[in-house]
């Protein structure tokens, strides 16, 4: 019996989380334990950040999922409940892992004795488990090498594009990353896939296109209302606070989120607006909110 954690307790999820439910999952965990985010504590988030990927992987694809589902962990082990309908019992294809300049890689053919799961680096979000639920035969016979890699990106890069110098097989190129990628975002370059992780912004968090930002005002704005700049994926914009605005206010900017890569839709900006209640404040200050308390304000 397998003592690794349950892919559904790893999201925070239950077992009839929908697929919406299950990607919303996966980016909150992912952008809590990205290794960038714990940097004193790296082999716990790195470790955990892996568990994370390594179940949305499972869970957001249906097929694997429904084998999950029914017989957990063992699914995906030698011998176990997917592999006993292959010739042989339990072998199946085996995994090479390694590192070669900015990236992380991992590729797979077909052969057979070896855990097909044991060397894999689960840090990057590819779709590892392709072969039991494809089309045909993986041991009809000797398979293409074809290597996988994985390559962080800063969060500006990946809302405007950008163009990555690497080494691929020893030899030097250019490839480009479009406009609007997201976390495990995969890029078919023809003799190899990307996938694509980004770190955590300072100020921005994303959820699809969208992005949201979270600013402090003080009592006096909220109160009286008046202008604030906050910032965007496209720079710093002014935005009108109504007069006795609430801590917890969102406000939507249209258009200021991402750009799609596929359909060039853009989403929006929410901005969450939080009124800072001072924790000391200076003799003028206090005499100044004692008055506003006489008056009931």
């Amino acid at each position: 019996m397998s003592t690794k954690a349950d892919y559904y307790d790893i999201l925070g999820i239950t077992k009839t989380a929908s697929a919406d439910e299950i990607k919303k999952a996966y980016r909150k965990q992912a952008l809590e334990w990205h290794p960038d985010r714990h940097k004193d504590e790296k082999e716990v988030a790195e470790k955990r950040f892996k568990e994370i990927n390594e179940a949305y992987q499972v869970l957001s694809d249906t097929q694997k999922r429904a084998a999950y589902d029914q017989f957990g962990h063992d699914a995906f082990a030698p011998g176990g409940g997917m592999g006993q309908g292959f010739p042989g019992g339990g072998g199946g294809p085996f995994g090479q892992t390694g590192r070669q300049g900015p990236f992380t890689y991992s590729y797979y053919s077909t052969g057979g004795g070896a855990n097909p799961f044991g060397n894999f680096d689960f840090g990057d979000p590819f779709d590892i488990f392709e072969q039991f639920f494809g089309g045909g035969n993986p041991f009809g016979g000797t398979t293409r090498q074809i290597p996988r890699y994985g390559i962080a990106i800063e969060f500006m890069e990946s809302v405007k594009g950008v163009t990555k110098e690497v080494e691929v097989e020893g030899k030097r190129r250019k490839i480009k990353i479009p406009a609007g990628v997201d976390e495990g975002s995969r890029i078919n370059f023809g003799d190899f896939m990307l996938s694509v992780n980004i770190k955590p912004h300072p100020a921005f968090e994303r959820e699809g296109l969208d992005v949201h930002v979270r600013i402090n005002i003080p009592i006096s704005l909220a109160i009286l209302g008046g202008e604030i700049k906050v910032p965007t994926v496209e720079g710093d914009v002014k935005i009108r606070v109504r007069v006795g605005t609430q801590s917890g206010t969102v406000i939507r900017l249209r258009g200021e989120g991402i750009v799609s890569p596929q359909s060039r839709q853009k989403g929006d900006e929410y901005v969450h607006i939080n009124v800072v209640i001072p924790e000391k404040l200076t003799r003028e200050q206090k005499k100044i909110v004692e008055e506003l308390k006489e008056i009931n304000l």
